[in-house]
Order: structure tokens, then sequence, then C-alpha cells
């Protein structure tokens, strides 16, 4: 991937009042929050999170390269009032965010690699924050990279399976996001839960909550969330 990139992903709750609406009106504020959304950065991406996490109804992910240092609050301005003009039926109750930034222990580019800007998305999205402990990082470099050399090997196992690392150090509670895309969750699972045997698993703090999410044209997503409940 050239040149880094901010990627950010609002998780988002449907707010009381808009299930009090009638279908059309639901469909039309759906609409207008995917229009909204589609401002914010250069490449916009829509999921449905409920029911795979009931507490979460959709998730948003924007991304932008940046290109100048003013990169960064120009794009939270543009977020923030995405998120103000659209807050009565859409409340964020959530953020992840993070840079891109080539690795540490693999030079070589990958095919794994998740291309925020591609026209083609994979049906399925799941990501995590990440934080390794202290005692990994006080870890030589020649012996965290032979530890990860397992990790890697591991993935390539599964090329289906792409792999998108976020750098959030010092900008969030969070060092990592990890992202995933695949088109077969059975098979990501099971990717999971080989690496769940590798060495470095030992120097892993926290990798929850996990949110897993379908991918929705928005078309698809302002049909999708639509039903009055009776007062």
């Amino acid at each position: 991937m050239a040149g880094k990139t901010l990627n950010h992903y609002t998780l988002i709750k449907i707010t009381d009042p808009f299930w009090l609406l009638d279908p059309d009106q639901q469909k039309q504020n759906l609409l207008a929050m995917t229009q909204a959304y589609q401002m914010v950065g250069a490449g916009i991406n829509f999921y449905q999170v409920s029911p795979l996490k009931p507490e979460i109804d959709l998730m948003v992910w924007n991304a932008l390269p940046l290109e100048k240092n003013s990169a960064e609050a120009e794009f939270f301005d543009r977020l923030g009032r995405a998120q103000s003009s659209t807050r009565r039926y859409f409340q964020p109750v959530q953020a992840l965010w993070g840079y891109t930034k080539p690795s540490v222990y693999s030079k070589a580019s990958s095919s794994q690699e998740i291309d925020p800007f591609a026209p083609h998305r994979e049906t399925y999205l799941v990501l995590y924050p990440f934080v390794k402990t202290i005692r990994w990082y006080l870890l030589g470099k020649d012996t965290r990279q032979g530890m990860m050399n397992e990790h890697i090997r591991i993935g390539h196992q599964y090329p289906d399976i792409k792999q998108l690392l976020l750098y959030s150090f010092g900008v969030q509670d969070q060092e990592f996001i990890v992202v995933y895309e695949m088109e077969d969750l059975y098979r990501f699972s099971e990717l999971v839960n080989e690496l769940r045997g590798s060495n470095v698993r030992e120097y892993t703090q926290r990798d929850t909550p996990v949110y897993t999410a379908v991918w929705r044209s928005p078309s698809e997503l302002s049909n999708l969330f639509q039903g009055k409940t009776e007062q």
C-alpha cells in the first residue's frame, strides 16, 4: 500500500425515535445518513452489525490518504459535521481508528493486504482493538521476529483472508486495530483458532471487543432497518 492512510470505524446505534417513524421516513433518514458520511473520506463503506452484536446496529468505515499535516484535522471536522447532522437517529457509540505503515516484521508487500480504497469489498469484516504486554516490547528484535515469522506462516495458509493492520499508538486506548476481510466466516474462525496456538499469543494483553459485520451498499442499508414500533 503506497503512502500513509488513516482508517476510521464509527460504530452506530439506531436511536429509539427512529423506530417511531413511518417506513418511508426511516428509509429517507438512512439514505441521508449514508450521504452525509460519504462526504467525509476518500474511501467509504457501510456495514450491518446487528444482530451479530445486538448493542450496535451499523458500522461506517472511512479511509483517506494523509497528504498533509492538516489532513486529520480536516477529516475530523467533516466527520463531526456528518455525525452532528444525523445524531438524532444514528448515535455514534464507539470509534476505532489508526494509521497504516510498513510492517517491521515483513518487508515484502502481500496480496493479503487490504486496500481501503478498492472498489470491491468482501462480504464480511472483522475488527478488534489489540494491546501487547509490556514483556513483548522488552524482548529482543530477533526473538520477536522469530515468533512473528510463525504467525505470518499460519496466515499465509489462508490466502483468501485479507488483513489490514492499523497503528494507534498514542492516539487511542489500544496499540493496534486488526482488520480482516473474507468471504468465508467459518474459515476465518478456523484461522483464529490456529493462531491461538502460536507462541506470540502469550504476549497478548487484550484483543477484545470483537466486531463482526456484513458489508452493505447504501441502497441495501436503506432497506435493511425498517419497521415501526407502536406507541
